[in-house]
Parts: C-alpha cells; structure tokens; sequence
C-alpha cells in the first residue's frame, strides 16, 4: 500500500474513527484504526466493545489530493499514529507499507518508520440487513439526541436506563431517557415507512455519534439488527451496540391533570436559576426553591455557609394554587437548555409531586419531567 494525502484532511477522518478506539480493551489490535486503501479510495475504521465507525474519503474529493499508487490494508497503533500525523511538518504526507507490516510515513524531512499489525486480524464489523430503515436529515437527528440524551442514567446499576428508549410506531419516533430522577421525552413524524421497532442505544453511543456528524444538510440512514443499529451517511458507517432488556413503560409517568400552570421564557428563567445555583452549588444541598404566590413568583437559592439569594422572577402566565416547590438546579437547566429560546409553560400537581414542563406552543411533541427534592 502506498498513497499521497492531504494532512488536515485525513486527520479528519482519522478524529472521527479515533472516537471508537479505546485503550482499555482486551483486544490488542482494537488500540489501533484500520487503514484500507482500494482503487475508490481510502477507508478508516476504529471500534471497541460498544461503538464501531467506518469514515470513506473517495478518490473524487479534490480537497484530500489523494493519489494512489498502490492498495492495500494495514493497522496502526492510532494513539501514536494520531500524534504522528497531527506533528508533521507539511500539509502533504506519503505513506507506505514496507515488509513485515513495516509503515513508513513522510512528509517533507521528517520521515518515521512504525510497526502495523495484519489488517486481517481486525474484527470485521456485522452485515446491517437494509430492509428495516427509516431516513432522517443529521440536523433532526442531533437534535433530538440533544433533547433527551442528557436525561440516561450515569450509573450502571440499571444498565436500560443508561440509553435512550427509541420506539416507531405508525410513522412516529418518539425518543425517552430517564434516569428515575427526571425525563426527557420527544415525538416526531417519520415520512417514509419502515416497520415498526422498539430498542435502547446506549446514551455514550449517540454523544459519540451526534460529535461525528460533519454535515447537517445530510441525510443519515438508520438500519436496526437483533443487537446493532447502524446509522449510515454518505461517507460515514457508525455502528453501536443495544441495550438488552426491557424499558420501564414512562407513560405512566407523566401526568395529566395539574394544579398550577406558569409560563416563562426560558432565556430569562434559565438565566435566573444560573444565578440562583451559583449559591446552591456551594451548599451541601444543591437545592433551589420556588415560590408561587399571589403577590408574585420568587426563586430561592440558599447556602448556609456563603448566603442566599432571591429574586423576582418575570413571567407570562400564571394560574391555579400557591405553591412552594424545591428542585434540583442542574436538572432543570438541563431541561431548560434542551428547549432553546421559546416559551414554555411548567404544570405542578404538588410540591412533592413530579412537575412536566413543556413548550407553549403545541405543535411541538417535547416533554420534560423532574422530580422535586422533599425539605422538611
């Protein structure tokens, strides 16, 4: 194998398929990217236990100034490789399989010589039957990764609730994480039918996956096996592993009937509780209060040992009874991050009962719920 590439370009590449390779596998040979080079182009391939990309630079993109001279296949230690290729002095390098997976890369006067492994000892990745499909545009897809990936679980004691839950049913996908402390849930209208699937992608894979995307106008195909989902670009595979079990049925989560409802602007309420956190984040409870009532709506943030803070809150609307209510900060500018600059309204049962927020317009399926935090 030997080619001429364009640096900045193939590091491009080599970032996206970088994401994958871990270095605490008990594969060896998973340290390392899989370099292919055939008469169409140049192919890239990290993987580890969980997540696998496969990125393809073909021979027609005039900005890589690919030129190949002869094909072949090799693996490359890609820690060092990376570093390597991110050091050399030039924005043109060479590099060419030698004898005895022997890698000899150059570029300009620098000239290294490294040691491969045999391209066919790398795991080959699993045949993704096309049938089962549906097409979504990158930027619809990130985003609702966006909406919901933020709620999973960080701890593994319950491993299901460490993915988001996607099920498509008569031409709606609706997305839902929860880590029992708060959800994140989104419904949106799928055009092209595909037959109807209920499954659990891990939340680290779709964080790695959303980071990998380089064109939001793309259209990105995605294709579910027994275990694998894959989601296809023109130039990108990205496979992830699923979560195996059973998701809580969250329907019976969200309630239906409210006692207080208030509308906010979430640009001047997540400012709001930012400051209102800044003293709760110091304390040894991360709590901030909120307080309903007839003269007014007020936000609480307390530390014993810094202050307190409070602060009028402006706000739309507001109807239904007085209310005091304690929650987590960081959930709810989680939740309030998610919305993005709109107005949305927050329905309360009780103080002590979850509250939803959702936005106020009602042609958008997004609903959050967070559970409050008991003080006595």
């Amino acid at each position: 194998m030997k080619f001429t590439i364009k640096r900045s370009i193939f590091q491009q590449e080599l970032q996206t398929v970088q994401r994958a390779i871990s270095t605490k596998t008990t594969i060896p040979i998973l340290t390392g990217v899989k370099i292919v080079l055939n008469e169409e182009g140049l192919s890239l391939t990290g993987s580890n236990s969980d997540i696998s990309i496969e990125t393809f630079l073909p021979v027609t993109n005039e900005k890589a100034q690919l030129a190949i001279e002869e094909t072949g296949a090799i693996v490359l230690q890609a820690r060092f490789f990376g570093e390597i290729i991110r050091r050399l002095p030039e924005d043109l390098f060479t590099m060419e399989v030698l004898s005895n997976n022997q890698v000899a890369i150059t570029s300009g006067k620098a000239d290294f010589t490294v040691n491969g492994l045999d391209a066919d000892n790398y795991p080959h990745l699993p045949v993704i039957d096309a049938a089962n499909q549906i097409k979504l545009p990158v930027h619809v897809l990130t985003k609702l990764i966006g909406e919901t990936s933020f709620a999973v679980s960080q701890h593994e004691s319950r491993p299901i609730l460490t993915g988001v839950h996607f099920i498509l049913n008569n031409q709606e996908l609706l997305a839902v994480a929860t880590d029992s402390h708060r959800l994140s849930q989104r419904i949106i209208p799928i055009e092209n039918t595909a037959e109807n699937f209920d499954i659990v992608i891990p939340g680290k894979s779709l964080t790695e996956l959303s980071r990998s995307f380089m064109n939001e106008e793309e259209i990105v195909e995605i294709s579910i096996m027994e275990n694998q989902v894959l989601f296809k670009t023109e130039n990108m595979y990205f496979y992830s592993r699923l979560l195996e079990g059973n998701y809580p049925d969250t329907n019976r989560l969200i309630p239906t009937s409210f006692n207080t409802e208030i509308e906010f602007q979430v640009p001047e309420l997540l400012a709001a509780i930012e400051r209102a956190s800044l003293l709760s984040h110091e304390g040894r409870n991360n709590i901030v209060r909120l307080e309903i009532a007839d003269q007014g709506v007020t936000l609480f943030g307390n530390s014993p040992e810094i202050g307190k803070v409070e602060e009028e809150l402006n706000y739309e609307t507001v109807n239904g009874d007085p209310l005091e209510i304690s929650f987590n900060p960081d959930y709810m500018k989680d939740a309030l991050r998610a919305f993005g600059d709109m107005s949305i309204k927050i329905k309360f049962i009780s103080a002590i009962r979850p509250f939803t927020i959702e936005p106020s317009e009602n042609s958008v399926a997004f609903i959050q719920l967070i559970t409050p935090v008991r003080t006595n």
